[in-house]
């Protein structure tokens, strides 16, 4: 299928993570030009030397090393892709952390403020860095990595659920805003992918419960995540196409849409 993306440049914020690399894949084979930013510079170079490999020799993609915790490093990022790569068409924005988890009495307001200025507050001004941008040529994509955590909060996880719920309301909310100019806004809300933000979940379970990585997703399905029906992690490519997809010409219909990529973990309609 021709997603209608060559020519088109697009920005991935958590670019190096596995969700955003795949991402990157699926998009330089459409033909896009693509701009990765992740906080730590050689996870970016081996996130383009995976890349590279995947391409056999196609374009690679371009890197920026950026910490999106204040609003002028996000505008110091729009002003250096464009100096890069010209005009952006398409942002996936999929910076996020888990926080601080356990009781809510052990959470302190430091925890609040890094959860919600990370996954929120974060998308939030990179958004409005690129705006400008992506309201320019009547044709842009906006696409929220999510969780299914904002729909369906775990009291383990109270920070990261109330920031991702913010984030969920804010596209939704955007999706109203400039859709009449071409920029269609929508989020895709995956649950518990293969990233090393589940890995390190499953480690700490190990070894809190002295059993293997593999016993402590097992028993992680069996006991949090019940309606998981596949009974396995996801993997990153699998949420990777529905983003490339939402970034396509071929979601010309599809505006302030969540799309679960979670195996029916979110037990509701």
């Amino acid at each position: 299928m021709d997603l209608g993306l060559s020519g088109r440049t697009a920005v991935i914020t958590g670019g190096a993570g596995g969700i955003g690399r795949h991402t990157a894949r699926l998009l330089l084979a459409e033909g896009a030009q693509v701009v990765l930013v992740d906080q730590d510079k050689d996870d970016l170079k081996q996130a383009r030397a995976w890349l590279d490999e995947q391409s056999s020799g196609g374009p690679s993609a371009l890197t920026v090393p950026a910490d999106l915790s204040t609003d002028a490093a996000a505008k110091d990022l729009a002003s250096t892709v464009a100096d890069l790569a010209g005009e952006v068409d398409v942002l996936v924005n999929g910076a996020g952390i888990t926080g601080a988890t356990g009781a809510f009495h052990d959470i302190s307001d430091d925890d609040w403020v890094e959860a919600i200025t990370v996954n929120l507050l974060s998308a939030v001004r990179v958004t409005r860095a690129f705006l400008p941008a992506l309201r320019h040529g009547g044709w842009g994509r906006i696409v929220y990595v999510n969780s299914e955590d904002a729909v369906q909060p775990y009291d383990d996880e109270l920070p990261y659920c109330a920031s991702k719920a913010g984030l969920l309301s804010f596209a939704r909310g955007l999706a109203r805003s400039y859709a009449h100019e071409g920029l269609l806004v929508n989020s895709v809300s995956p649950a518990f992918i293969e990233t090393p933000m589940t890995d390190a979940m499953m480690e700490m379970r190990s070894q809190e419960e002295g059993v293997s990585f593999d016993e402590a997703i097992e028993s992680f399905l069996e006991e949090e995540r019940p309606y998981m029906e596949l009974g396995r992690r996801g993997k990153p490519e699998e949420v990777a196409a529905v983003i490339a997809f939402l970034c396509s010409e071929q979601a010309s219909f599809v505006n302030g849409a969540n799309y679960r990529v979670d195996s029916g973990s979110v037990a509701t309609l």
